[in-house]
């Protein structure tokens, strides 16, 4: 289920990106926390003791949207634009590491 704000809204055209190897639609323009939260994902990685972290401030100081993009661990889903084909690990199972 997608949660997206459509009335009054222009977008182009959807990409897709992988999330956990599931496909999932986005948009350029927004950014892969976005993306996310619109597709229902709810925890982007645990903390070592397993308490689920999500993004909190969406402007890139608490660090709580770390996930992992392309290979590149400790990425911030909320400063990092969405490309088409990119792949997102979110961590929810990982820890911090």
């Amino acid at each position: 289920m997608t949660v997206r704000l459509e009335k009054g809204v222009e977008r182009p055209a959807p990409v897709t990106i992988e999330v956990d190897g599931n496909a999932i639609p986005a948009y350029e323009g927004e950014t892969v926390a976005t993306a996310l939260l619109a597709a229902g994902v709810r925890t982007f990685h645990t903390t070592s003791s397993g308490m689920p972290r999500a993004p909190y401030c969406n402007m890139g100081v608490c660090f709580e949207c770390e996930v992992e993009i392309d290979g590149a661990l400790l990425v911030r889903a909320c400063m990092t634009p969405v490309r088409a084909g990119m792949r997102v690990r979110t961590r929810a199972d990982h820890g911090r590491g």
